[in-house]
């Protein structure tokens, strides 16, 4: 029974993270703001790191099953 909220966490982390990627890159290659009022390097930078904790953490999550 304890692995089935590690299942739903990971699943959760992973799919938000890969998410957050793929939107982000769109966002970044058709040279469209990532956040309105922010430099787009930077905030391209602050998602993909988001991104890539959150891919990790549902990664971590799934394989402390």
């Amino acid at each position: 029974m304890e692995s089935v909220p590690a299942i739903f966490g990971g699943t959760v982390f992973a799919l938000f993270g890969g998410a957050l990627l793929a939107w982000t890159g769109t966002r970044f290659k058709r040279r469209e703001p990532v956040a309105h009022g922010v430099n787009q390097v930077a905030s391209a930078a602050l998602a993909s790191v988001a991104g890539t904790v959150a891919l990790a953490l549902g990664l971590y999550c799934l394989t402390r099953l």
